[in-house]
């Protein structure tokens, strides 16, 4: 079995094991190294690019030195690289939870009382960081639509674009970095400079995974031309460069429109209408982008796998045609 196989076998797995199982409830290996990265912004912090790209370095450079250790030590046997694979894949795509919450909140406002409404407010900050008490119930549904949107590039897509260019190490090098951005990335006083590498390096790492999320969600979706045509005209207006593919691509595949008037702790942003022909989200639409994600997500494993078989094949030959020119 080859290594290109072995990684198609193990992210299978591990995106089945994510499907039935989810994130576990206590240890999870995100939150372990999110502890880890704390303990060095402690001991490192200043407000400072130069100590946050150190920082950045040392985090990201450990979780990747991990990864490439353990995949040495099982490459002489196929079982345990796809088993490894398998358990890299499940501790960082987190397409589960994020379908878990976002139909938990949906639930909610699908009842149309006070209630229901307080219960999607209390749960909203599982998906992102809007400031719940200024939402109100098409509002929360947008806002899921949107980090569903969103997710399932950092989540899913973004770790199995890096796992099929450079296997278990690839998987858990995003993670970090997916990571850390959300830790130090935000633009904080305390984080405004010291964050500045990881979100930079969360830019760059997150480029191809996002455009690719944005051609299958377009792909996947019930309006491929809607979606192209979203993509092309609004994601550029966004603010994050890769966010903009993202919520563009779903709103035109969705027909609704995102973006708009949001608040942040306080903080109000005019951001740019994303799909401005599209109609205004609704509570339906939450398991709609929800199902489209779920499609994303194992067309992604499809194309990793597809693109590694193809590169190893290529590669061999290469190696064959300069063996024959000798």
């Amino acid at each position: 079995m080859g290594a290109d196989r072995e990684f198609a076998y193990g992210a299978a797995a591990g995106l089945l094991g994510d499907l039935l199982l989810g994130d576990p409830r206590r240890g999870h290996p995100v939150a372990a190294f999110g502890r880890a990265a704390a303990a060095v912004e402690r001991m490192l912090w200043r407000d400072d690019r130069g100590r946050g790209a150190l920082h950045t370095a040392v985090c990201v450079g450990g979780a990747v030195a991990l990864g490439s250790l353990a995949a040495r030590c099982v490459r002489s046997s196929p079982a345990a690289s796809v088993a490894l694979t398998g358990a890299a894949t499940w501790a960082v795509v987190g397409g589960t939870s994020l379908a878990r919450e976002a139909r938990a909140i949906g639930r909610s406002l699908e009842t149309g009382t006070t209630e229901g409404l307080e219960a999607a407010r209390a749960r909203l900050p599982h998906l992102c960081g809007r400031d719940p008490q200024a939402l109100d119930a098409d509002g929360i549904a947008r806002a899921v639509v949107e980090s569903v949107a969103e997710n399932t590039s950092d989540a899913v897509v973004g770790a199995l674009v890096w796992g099929a260019v450079a296997g278990v190490p690839g998987l858990l090098g995003f993670r970090a970095v997916n990571t850390l951005d959300a830790m130090v990335g935000h633009k904080s006083p305390r984080h405004r400079r010291y964050g500045w590498a990881s979100a930079r390096l969360d830019d760059v790492a997150g480029w191809p995974g996002a455009r690719l999320t944005a051609v299958l969600a377009a792909v996947a979706g019930p309006d491929p031309q809607g979606a192209l045509r979203a993509w092309r005209a609004d994601a550029a207006k966004h603010p994050s460069p890769n966010a903009g593919p993202v919520e563009a691509s779903f709103a035109g595949a969705l027909g609704v429109r995102l973006g708009g008037t949001l608040s942040y702790a306080g903080r109000v942003e005019h951001r740019p209408v994303l799909n401005g022909t599209g109609r205004p989200v609704a509570v339906a639409d939450i398991d709609r982008a929800v199902r489209l994600s779920r499609r994303v997500g194992w067309l992604t494993l499809g194309v990793g796998a597809a693109a590694r078989i193809a590169g190893t094949r290529i590669a061999a030959a290469r190696i064959a045609g300069k063996g024959h020119r000798s």
